[in-house]
């Protein structure tokens, strides 16, 4: 295989495992509780949306009046009660919100042209897939395997999770409520 066709497929590994390490991420995040998930009740708070007085200050009394906007919007057919198709697509939205922003960072960082899309030579341009790949290829065979692969997302997944730097799980991430 050439290097290029090899650069590529491994580009198409990592960008495919990357996604699935990042929706792995989100949904991680979420959490189970109102407030909920790694990162605790804070995490990810959007502090302008709870300061509703705009005094630079929350007081309980915003938390609560912007944790029960969150269920009431969340609520979608009103009857006071959040089912688990309701919960979905509360966080399909808010994923899907993030995919949109990311999107736009990239074509934003790698769109030289300026058309506002990339084409296939703009995407190749992130990270350089060479270094990537000789990274992944632990036993320098000039080949990735399944495990080379499997050990690539291991650390790709530890990176994110700040293993060895101070920052566990329970520091990180987003609540229920939390963008």
């Amino acid at each position: 295989m050439s290097k290029t066709r090899s650069s590529l497929a491994l580009m198409a590994v990592l960008a495919l495992s990357g996604a699935a390490l990042s929706t792995a991420a989100m949904a991680d995040r979420m959490g189970d509780g109102p407030m909920g998930g790694m990162g605790g009740p804070m995490a990810g708070l959007d502090f302008a949306a709870v300061d509703a007085d705009k005094d630079g200050k929350i007081t309980t009394a915003e938390m609560d009046a912007y944790r029960s906007a969150q269920v009431t919007a969340a609520d979608a057919d009103k009857d006071g009660k959040i089912s688990a198709a309701e919960l979905s697509a509360m966080h399909m939205a808010r994923m899907q919100e993030r995919a949109e922003r990311m999107a736009a960072r990239m074509i934003e960082r790698h769109d030289a042209d300026g058309d506002g899309m990339l084409t296939a030579a703009e995407m190749l341009t992130r990270p350089a897939p060479d270094r990537l790949f000789e990274m992944a290829d632990i036993d320098g065979d000039g080949a990735l395997s399944e495990a080379e692969i499997d050990a690539a997302r291991e650390r790709m997944a530890e990176m994110r999770e700040g293993r060895g730097h101070g920052k566990g799980r329970g520091q990180h991430g987003g609540g229920f409520f939390n963008e």
